[in-house]
């Protein structure tokens, strides 16, 4: 680190002595100055790694500062030193370009971690990861997208990411971590609709051996989970107003206190968040807590919906399908003329995640190599008739071929329909495992039936050779 130079800009000579000290160790060459005049004078004599500066200065103040480098030195990050508690003004140098802030008094460390996080910003080395999420498409409101996750990589501000459901917000968050100086360390996701309520504080902060019935063992929470990388926060539309307070405080000060432990302890965490519902109008509600929101939206990234980008739709289909096909071992179908108008066609209101989905079944129900309209089974949305119901595996209508009639049910059918039925009802937190159960047992009989021949056995359940292949696989019995 010799080569790195630091701009430090405070009206206070002790700060400025302690920031010196802390720096110069690292092997990094500290210029003062004490105002905005001295400041600019010094940025154009030294090419500079990083700057520090105060809010509060003589004859100015340090957002001018940042404003200033954002426009003429985009490439210099810049953080701001602030008053204790003045959340306002730090939201407003995260807005205006500064990497990060601390705030005053600060620790040692919180200054070291903000400096480290400078020097990795600084280097010449490529910033993020070798292997990046791709965000596919060709549009230019994907394009939009792609260029501001570039901006944001390199902040350390809080960020809420918006956006119907499945459109892609979980993977607009890793894409900003994996392109960003936290890379290389832990990105935490967490569904905050999934914890229950009372083992909310618990996970996020963890707690001390003995600290409460059933605390057997010291348990690490999420945030030190993340410590050093990011903590994503998933539809957080979803925390109760109790855990709001305390992650409200676990940002502004920069620390946690886990169950039963008596003092804080620092964490280095850049918050991510996502929601598909609108935050300002729950604030509106009194149903989300206004300081938070202001916390965790500095800056917003608006994931568009597919509709928004239909020029995306042939490009994700193209994607998908070529990793169905690698996933199964099986050649990628091709979409007929008619199912491609079909699908640039469809509203998706689920977005991609829908788009997966549709491809998924028609994949393993399709017949042949190519992918016709009805093998989409859109739901119907323009007064047509329904598409036709995916052929059933389930023992209440014994699996045969479409073409049979009732009179080719043999009696080794119906006692293996009849078996099938014997498996206990689901319970409340076990119908996919019951679900899976029965095709299972299905497919077993079918396959026993045929003497294991696939295709035999593909007739029988009045499925494709495909989509057998498909359950097989899924079902591990391969």
């Amino acid at each position: 680190m010799a080569s790195h130079k630091a701009l430090i800009i405070d009206d206070e000579s002790h700060i400025r002595e302690l920031i010196e000290m802390t720096l110069t160790p690292l092997g990094i060459q500290c210029f003062t100055a004490e105002d905005l005049a001295q400041a600019y004078e010094l940025l154009k004599k030294h090419q500079f790694s990083f700057c520090i500066t105060d809010m509060r200065l003589p004859d100015g103040n340090g957002l001018d500062l940042v404003a200033y480098i954002q426009k003429n030195l985009p490439n210099l990050p810049a953080a701001v030193i602030t008053a204790h508690g003045n959340v306002e003004s730090a939201v407003e140098a995260l807005k205006l370009g500064a990497f990060d802030f601390v705030a005053k008094p600060f620790e040692l460390s919180v200054l070291r971690n903000l400096v480290n996080t400078a020097m990795r910003m600084a280097s010449d080395e490529p910033i993020g990861s070798e292997n990046k999420p791709t965000l596919l498409g060709r549009s230019a409101a994907m394009d939009r997208v792609r260029t501001l996750i570039h901006k944001l990589a390199r902040s350390q501000a809080p960020i809420l990411i918006t956006g119907e459901s499945g459109t892609g917000k979980e993977l607009a968050a890793r894409s900003i971590h994996a392109s960003g100086p936290r890379a290389d360390k832990p990105f935490v996701p967490v569904n905050c609709g999934a914890i229950p309520e009372h083992l909310m504080e618990s996970e996020f902060f963890g707690y001390k051996k003995g600290s409460f019935t059933g605390a057997s063992q010291d348990k690490a929470g999420l945030f030190q989970a993340a410590d050093g990388g990011t903590l994503f926060l998933d539809e957080v539309a979803e925390l109760p107003t109790p855990m709001q307070v305390k992650l409200l405080r676990a940002i502004q000060e920069r620390a946690i206190r886990p169950i039963g432990v008596q003092s804080e302890i620092s964490i280095d965490v850049r918050i991510l968040s996502a929601t598909h519902k609108n935050l300002a109008q729950l604030v509106e509600q009194d149903q989300f807590r206004q300081d938070l929101f202001y916390r965790l939206n500095v800056i917003e990234l608006r994931m568009p919906s597919l509709r928004e980008r239909r020029e995306d739709i042939m490009p994700l289909v193209t994607h998908i399908l070529k990793r169905l096909s690698q996933d199964l071992g099986l050649p990628a179908p091709q979409l007929s003329p008619d199912a491609i108008s079909t699908l640039q066609d469809y509203p998706f209101p689920g977005n991609i995640r829908e788009l997966e989905n549709i491809l998924e079944r028609s994949f393993t129900l399709c017949e042949g190599d190519v992918i016709d309209a009805i093998d989409l089974h859109l739901p119907n949305t323009s007064g047509s008739s329904p598409p036709a119901p995916s052929p059933s595996l389930s023992p209440a209508a014994t699996p045969i071929n479409a073409s049979s009639d009732t009179d080719n049910l043999t009696a080794k059918d119906t006692a293996a329909s009849e078996e099938s039925a014997k498996i206990p009802p689901p319970t409340e937190a076990g119908l996919e495992n019951y679900l899976e159960e029965l095709e299972r047992e299905a497919i077993m009989k079918a396959l026993e039936s045929t003497r294991y021949n696939k295709t035999a056995a593909a007739e029988r359940l009045g499925i494709s050779f495909r989509a057998l292949r498909y359950r097989l696989k899924k079902l591990g019995l391969d």
